[in-house]
């Protein structure tokens, strides 16, 4: 069985270490701690895990967050994915700092990212996991903020957090999503 995990970020030194890479953050580190690495394939850097008999392409699309659709799209159709195997990792300003909340479909919540994947694939019906970044930050600061980098505390809670995201994409490639959402959507 194969799944798509697509985490979002932006590509760039400058966009590394900034809250609207969470999706790229996790992967990497699921990546790093399994020993494999990322190649530059169209759209994106791409990278096959394997886990418990299940085929994992980790995808970090290099269009950029607003184009996301684009690759996501792309390598759901050249790796015959089926969509209801498709996990999109992304940051949400609507949760506090460190909740995940994992959803088997839904809107963009005003995120370019996720809007561009509905717009591609032409609907909402795919499992999104969204990372809470915290909405601390001032009127007319969110771009700054969403785009800036973690605070020293942050970063310091930020292994033990994306360690409860690898166990979520883990839990939903074997377990499917509704047992998972039960699993760790109420902690």
């Amino acid at each position: 069985m194969k799944f798509l995990i697509a985490g979002l970020g932006n590509i760039g030194e400058e966009y590394h270490n900034t809250r609207h890479n969470i999706g790229f953050k996790v992967l990497n580190a699921l990546a790093g701690a399994s020993d494999i690495k990322f190649s530059i394939m169209r759209y994106g850097a791409l990278s096959e895990y394997k886990y418990k008999g299940r085929v994992l392409l980790l995808l970090k699309p290099s269009t950029l967050m607003n184009l996301s659709g684009r690759a996501v799209n792309y390598w759901l159709q050249k790796e015959k994915v089926q969509v209801n195997n498709l996990l999109v990792i992304v940051d949400d300003i609507a949760l506090p700092f460190g909740t995940l909340r994992l959803k088997p479909r839904g809107g963009d919540g005003g995120h370019n990212g996720l809007y561009s994947i509905n717009q591609v694939l032409g609907h909402q019906n795919y499992a999104r996991l969204r990372f809470g970044i915290g909405n601390e930050f001032e009127y007319g600061q969110q771009v700054n903020y969403v785009l800036g980098d973690w605070s020293e505390e942050q970063n310091s809670k930020l292994p033990e957090v994306i360690k409860v995201c690898h166990e979520i994409i883990h839990s939903f490639t074997t377990l499917g999503i509704e047992r998972t959402m039960n699993l760790y959507n109420t902690k």
